[in-house]
């Protein structure tokens, strides 16, 4: 992780998902995620104009670290930081994916869910990973578990992640982040409410702040 990202996460520990098939929607969206005090953004790679909108909020937000997210393939992961990703997400874990990022001297953070993806990430020289899906793969019982044995691997759990348990996942010393798909509710985009998605973001903020 470059040392510019790890700041902004100590700041802002959540990583919120922006996913549009509409670059000026996309950009409305980071608007109002970079409003609610948001400092790092995913763009996951789920619809045809993602790629598009990917780089419509680089463009539109020079300053801010922007990555990709759902990148499957080194193919992806080529075309992603061509369009100006600053970092790439997988949800699971494939070398050529890890390559590009590293040929690219990008930070990469491919999800695991077991300790033997974990040891394979970590024989890899990676340092941190995607924790996903956080809630279905055991939770902050099996974060601290991972956590116990692999003690130099930082984590960013998403997938299951909401209000109601970002505390008790950011309580966790080896947690830099959590992935927050909710601060982007479907229904909120479709009804272009991006005032909503900006209070869901000061409050996962809040929330935040409030670590032991």
């Amino acid at each position: 992780m470059t040392e510019k990202l790890s700041k902004l996460l100590s700041r802002a520990p959540v990583v919120p998902l922006v996913q549009s098939n509409d670059r000026n929607e996309a950009v409305a969206i980071a608007e109002a995620l970079l409003d609610g005090g948001m400092l790092v953004l995913e763009v996951v790679l789920r619809t045809d104009a993602a790629y598009e909108c990917l780089q419509a909020i680089t463009e539109a937000f020079p300053e801010v670290e922007v990555g990709a997210g759902t990148v499957l393939s080194g193919a992806h992961a080529e075309k992603a930081t061509a369009h100006g990703a600053k970092f790439i997400v997988s949800p699971g874990l494939h070398e050529s994916v890890v390559r590009v990022a590293q040929d690219n001297d990008i930070p990469v953070l491919p999800g695991i869910a077991t300790a033997t993806e974990l040891q394979q990430a970590w024989n890899m020289g990676l340092r941190i990973v995607k924790f996903f899906p956080a809630g279905l793969s055991g939770g902050p019982k099996m974060l601290k578990a991972l956590s116990s044995v692999f003690r130099d691997v930082a984590f960013m759990p998403t997938g299951g992640v909401n209000k109601d348990n970002l505390l008790e996942f950011l309580n966790i010393p080896s947690v830099v982040a959590c992935g927050g798909s909710w601060l982007t509710p479907k229904a909120a985009i479709e009804a272009q409410n991006f005032q909503a998605i900006e209070k869901l973001s000061c409050q996962a903020l809040e929330i935040a702040e409030s670590r032991g």
